[in-house]
């Protein structure tokens, strides 16, 4: 009896080389796309119709779009994370997602073996492999671009030898998209030097003038945009991207720290996260308190680094997530951005939460809920110990 394979499948050079690598090898070949916002279903019509001609024995795409939000996306607007202070983890937060269905499908089907397209350059395969190996112990892992090194071309000479029919051209700059932004490589962000031309980036810049949209957050959840009310967050992220995507927003290039130790760099375009993130964090500003920020802060910053170099299933991840959902019982308002060609800017926020409230004073002008004699007296306990400190160290010097 053959044995089974369940082979995480994008439809491009590197995942059909893995199907015919396979059968070449004698497995059972069982292929599954997991959208993570990135197709429509023209799209993943094309890929399952490209798997079973290729030989597999079954094909799977699972929709993750809505799972992805409420179990990863959710938590990076609670935490306003940005790695680096720039970059929303659009691809680094989807390919967990992926992993973790992957798993989940070898588990179902009761493979004797997982694989995945990655090489042996980049963050991806150590994300399969981690959660391979936790989530499915046992199971081999094979990846067979990284383990036999190819080079494109001997990928293509291989595949023509099997008749097999493609776009073999490569395109001049990789895309990959999902829900959560898009990711855009090319030969300007092999360097340390170098911006992407208009005609890398997949939205073009269609808008001019400026517009005013209004977010309407619940609980730290989108789900409106300009009075459109949406059943499920990720439909009010996907009509965002289409206001926010013509204007060039939320372009930028990222240069980080790989889990395996390189620097790496890559453009990215993440219109509706962007604006998102800064409207969520603007209204965050006005409702919480300034310990809430400050803890949330620092737990989102280790939440994101954590995500990233694929640490989803470390139970502290559940810890921080506990943490920063309950954070977001008030925060519900609107927040109101103007879009502009290339940038937005945050015009201000309204909410019955907010703490920003003249019942209790005017910042720089009357304060309401105290007297001058108030604060003096506060602040010369505020700072006694300092006082006690200065004076000890005066009588001994």
């Amino acid at each position: 009896m053959s044995k089974k394979v369940v082979l995480g499948f994008s439809g491009g050079l590197d995942t059909t080389f893995c199907v015919k690598h396979f059968e070449e090898k004698g497995y059972e070949v069982h292929s599954i796309i997991v959208n993570t916002g990135g197709f429509n279903n023209d799209e993943l019509q094309k890929i399952e119709t490209h798997a079973y001609t290729l030989g597999v024995k079954t094909h799977t795409t699972v929709n993750a779009v809505k799972g992805y939000y409420d179990k990863i996306i959710k938590y990076l607007i609670f935490g306003n994370v940005l790695k680096n202070n720039t970059y929303p983890l659009s691809v680094s937060a989807e390919r967990l997602s992926q992993a973790l269905h992957i798993a989940e499908h070898a588990k179902k089907l009761n493979a004797d073996a997982v694989a995945h397209g990655s090489t042996g350059a980049g963050n991806d395969q150590v994300r399969f492999d981690m959660i391979f190996n936790i989530m499915i112990p046992g199971v081999e892992i094979i990846t067979p671009i990284r383990d036999l090194k190819l080079s494109r071309e001997e990928e293509i000479t291989y595949l023509k030898s099997k008749g097999v029919e493609m776009n073999f051209d490569k395109a001049v700059y990789s895309i990959n998209k999902g829900l959560w932004g898009t990711s855009v490589g090319g030969k300007e962000t092999l360097n340390s030097k170098g911006l992407l031309p208009e005609e890398a980036w997949p939205t073009q810049v269609t808008e001019s003038g400026s517009r005013e949209v209004k977010l309407h957050f619940i609980k730290g959840e989108l789900f409106e945009v300009d009075d459109k009310i949406f059943n499920h967050p990720t439909e009010a992220i996907q009509y965002l991207q289409t206001l926010a995507g013509p204007y060039g927003i939320g372009r930028d290039i990222h240069v980080g720290d790989t889990i395996i130790g390189i620097k790496g760099r890559v453009g990215f375009e993440a219109a509706a996260p962007m604006v998102i993130l800064k409207a969520h964090h603007a209204l965050e500003k006005h409702i919480l308190t300034k310990w809430q920020l400050n803890w949330k802060d620092t737990l989102a910053q280790f939440y994101g680094n954590w995500l990233h170099e694929g640490q989803i299933l470390d139970p502290v991840m559940r810890d921080i997530e506990a943490y920063l959902e309950n954070s977001q019982q008030q925060v519900t308002g609107d927040a109101f951005v103007l879009l502009k060609p290339y940038h937005f800017q945050i015009i201000g926020i309204e909410s019955k939460y907010d703490l920003m409230s003249s019942k209790f004073g005017k910042y720089g002008e009357m304060n309401t809920g105290f007297t001058g004699e108030d604060v003096r007296g506060f602040s010369k306990i505020f700072g006694n110990q300092t006082v006690i400190y200065t004076k000890v160290k005066e009588s001994n010097e």
